[in-house]
């Protein structure tokens, strides 16, 4: 159990560090990629556990490191994806209230 947080502490931080570093953070709130990440990172452990990676020699490291990657991942991704498409839309919004 204590993998499992570490690899929810890491992600959350990944989480935080990707909304940080998008030049459109503004447009979605600080916790939706660090909770898509930590949504990902659970799943994928809670996966590789069941299928029994965490106690095969030389694959314990896959549960520790493969979560927060697909995490961190899953983030970027969420971010890019939010990022153009509210952009986009705030713009369509903001035409169609000036031209009114």
């Amino acid at each position: 159990m204590l993998s499992l947080t570490i690899v929810v502490l890491a992600t959350v931080a990944a989480g935080f560090v990707v909304w940080a570093n998008d030049k459109r953070h503004s447009k979605y709130g600080a916790a939706l990629p660090a909770g898509i990440a930590v949504g990902v990172a659970a799943l994928a452990w809670i996966i590789l556990m069941a299928a029994g990676f965490g106690y095969l020699p030389g694959l314990t490291w896959l549960p520790w490191i493969l979560p927060v990657v697909l995490g961190t991942a899953a983030a970027i991704a969420a971010v890019v994806y939010l990022g153009r498409t509210r952009a986009r839309h705030d713009t369509e919004r903001l035409t169609a209230v000036l031209r009114r």
